[in-house]
Protein backbone atom coordinates (compact mmCIF):
# COMPACT_ATOMS: atom_id res chain seq x y z
CA UNK A 1 0.00 0.00 0.00
CA UNK A 2 0.99 3.31 -0.86
CA UNK A 3 0.83 5.58 2.06
CA UNK A 4 3.60 7.55 2.70
CA UNK A 5 6.09 9.78 0.08
CA UNK A 6 9.00 12.21 0.62
CA UNK A 7 9.83 15.02 -0.73
CA UNK A 8 12.78 17.70 -1.05
CA UNK A 9 12.51 21.66 -1.37
CA UNK A 10 15.26 24.27 -0.93
CA UNK A 11 14.84 26.77 1.21
CA UNK A 12 14.38 30.48 -0.55
CA UNK A 13 15.32 33.91 0.75
CA UNK A 14 11.24 34.27 0.37
CA UNK A 15 10.96 31.48 2.59
CA UNK A 16 12.74 33.39 5.55
CA UNK A 17 12.99 35.84 8.67
CA UNK A 18 15.19 38.83 9.08
CA UNK A 19 17.34 35.92 10.48
CA UNK A 20 17.31 34.17 7.79
CA UNK A 21 15.01 31.73 9.81
CA UNK A 22 12.13 29.80 7.98
CA UNK A 23 9.19 31.77 8.86
CA UNK A 24 6.82 29.31 10.86
CA UNK A 25 3.92 29.43 8.81
CA UNK A 26 6.11 28.21 5.81
CA UNK A 27 6.35 25.31 6.99
CA UNK A 28 3.33 24.73 6.49
CA UNK A 29 4.05 25.66 2.86
CA UNK A 30 6.68 22.69 2.57
CA UNK A 31 3.68 20.39 4.28
CA UNK A 32 1.06 21.43 1.52
CA UNK A 33 4.28 20.70 -1.01
CA UNK A 34 4.77 17.48 0.27
CA UNK A 35 0.50 16.60 0.53
CA UNK A 36 0.64 17.78 -3.50
CA UNK A 37 3.48 15.57 -4.31
CA UNK A 38 1.99 12.64 -1.89
CA UNK A 39 -1.19 12.63 -4.56
CA UNK A 40 1.23 12.49 -7.82
CA UNK A 41 2.87 9.87 -6.68
CA UNK A 42 -0.33 7.89 -6.93
CA UNK A 43 -0.76 9.63 -10.06
CA UNK A 44 -3.42 11.66 -8.86
CA UNK A 45 -3.57 15.50 -10.18
CA UNK A 46 -5.86 17.80 -8.19
CA UNK A 47 -7.06 19.21 -10.97
CA UNK A 48 -8.39 16.20 -11.73
CA UNK A 49 -10.04 15.61 -8.39
CA UNK A 50 -11.07 19.02 -9.95
CA UNK A 51 -12.40 18.63 -13.00
CA UNK A 52 -13.81 15.05 -12.59
CA UNK A 53 -15.18 15.26 -9.37
CA UNK A 54 -16.14 18.79 -8.14
CA UNK A 55 -14.15 18.69 -4.85
CA UNK A 56 -11.11 20.37 -3.06
CA UNK A 57 -9.09 19.51 -0.19
CA UNK A 58 -8.58 22.06 2.23
CA UNK A 59 -6.77 21.51 5.54
CA UNK A 60 -9.35 21.35 8.61
CA UNK A 61 -6.75 21.14 11.49
CA UNK A 62 -3.20 20.95 12.45
CA UNK A 63 -1.22 20.55 15.02
CA UNK A 64 2.42 21.60 15.15
CA UNK A 65 5.72 20.86 16.95
CA UNK A 66 9.13 22.98 16.19
CA UNK A 67 12.33 21.85 16.81
CA UNK A 68 15.21 23.34 15.40
CA UNK A 69 15.44 25.96 12.77
CA UNK A 70 15.53 25.67 9.39
CA UNK A 71 17.52 27.92 7.15
CA UNK A 72 17.52 30.13 4.08
CA UNK A 73 19.34 27.69 1.54
CA UNK A 74 18.92 24.26 3.56
CA UNK A 75 17.37 21.68 1.49
CA UNK A 76 14.17 20.52 3.45
CA UNK A 77 12.78 16.88 3.56
CA UNK A 78 8.77 16.42 3.86
CA UNK A 79 8.11 13.08 4.81
CA UNK A 80 4.36 12.29 4.07
CA UNK A 81 2.37 9.55 5.80
CA UNK A 82 -1.55 8.64 5.70
CA UNK A 83 -2.63 8.36 9.44
CA UNK A 84 -6.52 8.02 8.51
CA UNK A 85 -8.49 7.65 5.84
CA UNK A 86 -12.18 8.88 6.93
CA UNK A 87 -15.78 9.88 4.73
CA UNK A 88 -14.97 13.21 3.65
CA UNK A 89 -10.91 13.67 5.69
CA UNK A 90 -7.57 12.28 5.44
CA UNK A 91 -5.12 12.98 8.42
CA UNK A 92 -1.55 12.69 7.16
CA UNK A 93 1.43 12.69 9.78
CA UNK A 94 3.87 14.84 8.43
CA UNK A 95 7.67 15.61 9.31
CA UNK A 96 10.35 18.58 7.57
CA UNK A 97 14.04 17.40 8.38
CA UNK A 98 17.67 18.60 7.42
CA UNK A 99 20.04 16.45 7.05
CA UNK A 100 18.17 13.85 8.56
CA UNK A 101 17.68 16.05 11.31
CA UNK A 102 13.91 16.51 12.11
CA UNK A 103 13.04 20.45 12.78
CA UNK A 104 9.67 20.20 12.45
CA UNK A 105 6.45 17.65 12.37
CA UNK A 106 2.63 18.21 12.70
CA UNK A 107 -0.97 16.32 12.51
CA UNK A 108 -2.66 17.99 9.11
CA UNK A 109 -6.09 16.98 8.65
CA UNK A 110 -7.46 17.70 5.28
CA UNK A 111 -11.06 17.89 4.04
CA UNK A 112 -12.89 16.99 0.99
CA UNK A 113 -15.27 19.49 0.11
CA UNK A 114 -17.46 20.87 -3.01
CA UNK A 115 -15.30 22.71 -4.60
CA UNK A 116 -18.26 25.58 -5.12
CA UNK A 117 -20.03 25.08 -2.20
CA UNK A 118 -17.18 24.20 0.14
CA UNK A 119 -19.30 21.49 1.80
CA UNK A 120 -17.99 18.75 3.57
CA UNK A 121 -18.42 16.02 0.39
CA UNK A 122 -17.30 12.42 1.15
CA UNK A 123 -13.70 11.23 -1.26
CA UNK A 124 -15.09 9.02 -4.33
CA UNK A 125 -14.65 5.38 -4.14
CA UNK A 126 -12.36 5.29 -7.06
CA UNK A 127 -9.92 8.19 -5.49
CA UNK A 128 -10.40 6.04 -1.72
CA UNK A 129 -9.25 2.90 -3.17
CA UNK A 130 -6.01 4.57 -4.49
CA UNK A 131 -5.29 5.96 -1.27
CA UNK A 132 -5.80 2.71 -0.12
CA UNK A 133 -3.06 0.62 -2.07
CA UNK A 134 -5.86 -0.79 -4.63
CA UNK A 135 -5.33 1.51 -7.55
Amino acid sequence: MKYSNQSSYRVYYEDTDAAGVVYHANYLKFMERGRTDWLRALKIEQSDLQNQYGIVFVMVASEISFRKPAKFDDQVTVKTNLLDLRGASVRFEQEVSVSNVSVCSAVNVVGCVDMITFVPKRIPHSVRRVFQGGE
